[in-house]
């Protein structure tokens, strides 16, 4: 097919596999490209500086011209939050999806060569998870100091094992299935079998469960930062603006719920685009039988 009539059979397909997604995988959709959206352009969408102080305009309820209100430091907290959405999206992101690539790759050599190598890497999969995964995050944290290296080096530990597991268990039933079997057969290399044949029919359950994953760890780096462990003030990540506002909870409410509230709607997002991915693959599987 010529590259001309590919680009424009590409959109088309698009909008067709679009048309099918449930309502819950189109509106979690159109939350999340608001929310990513607002955060790649926030210095167009945020009205002021996030870090400028103005003690003039301190503890402002939302209004006409702070939409969010201030905090005690007289900063703009919806200009903050917007800020927030590049900090907990894109280390969210990358919690989420480092992780799952290792992960899928270990469980999948595991699954199909089966035998030493697969006892090896489970009883390392077991080791992982043997120690409660907040505890064993506070405790490298602890160790390294907080910050945002920190949770990384702490999550890429042991956020692998699920992804993991379910890698193992969909190759052990792909690998014994015809096409597998003749790809072996044509002399295919073990790489193109496992990445080219293979991935593409083991990796949707990694998907959906990344969608929740992504979720959790979002709130596990607001948790992480209401606690002073994750990212530090001043900079503007949501756990931590709802830290800062705790002591003004009553006086103040809009300090430490508006970001709450963030929290909220970008967890929300994702429920909504796993529960719709879910749904989506169940039905091409449907199909495919």
């Amino acid at each position: 097919m010529p590259a001309q009539a590919i680009l424009v059979a590409a959109p088309g397909a698009v909008l067709r596999e679009i048309g099918r997604w449930s309502i819950t995988l189109k509106i979690g959709s159109l939350m999340l490209l608001v929310i990513v959206l607002a955060g790649i352009f926030a210095p167009v969408v945020a009205p002021f500086d996030p870090y400028f102080q103005d003690y003039d305009r301190v503890l402002l309820p939302p209004n006409g011209t702070h939409l969010f209100g201030t905090d005690q430091l007289g900063r703009d907290l919806f200009s903050r939050v917007i800020y927030g959405i590049r900090i907990d999206l894109v280390v969210g992101f990358i919690i989420t999806f480092v992780p799952m690539i290792y992960g899928v790759a270990i469980g999948a050599l595991a699954g199909y060569y089966g035998g030493v190598l697969d006892g090896v890497l489970m009883r390392l999969l077991d080791t992982a998870i043997a120690f409660p995964f907040l505890v064993l995050i506070i405790v490298v944290i602890a160790i390294l100091g907080p910050g945002v290296h920190s949770i990384y080096i702490a999550v890429f530990l042991v956020a692998w094992t699920m992804y993991a597991r379910l890698a193992r268990a969909e190759m052990l039933v792909e690998r014994s299935k015809d096409y597998m079997l003749a790809a072996k057969t044509l002399g295919y290399p073990t790489s193109r079998i496992i990445f080219r044949h293979a991935l593409p029919n083991i990796i949707g359950s990694s998907v959906v469960f990344s969608m929740a994953d992504f979720d959790l760890n979002i709130l596990l780096l607001s948790g992480l930062s209401f606690l002073g462990l994750g990212i530090q003030p001043p900079e503007p990540e949501w756990g931590a603006m709802v830290a800062e506002g705790r002591d003004f909870i009553f006086e103040n409410w809009w300090i430490c719920t508006l970001p709450g509230l963030a929290i909220v709607v970008a967890g929300t997002s994702l429920s909504l685009i796993g529960d719709g991915l879910a749904r989506r693959l169940g039905q091409r599987h449907q199909a495919i039988l």
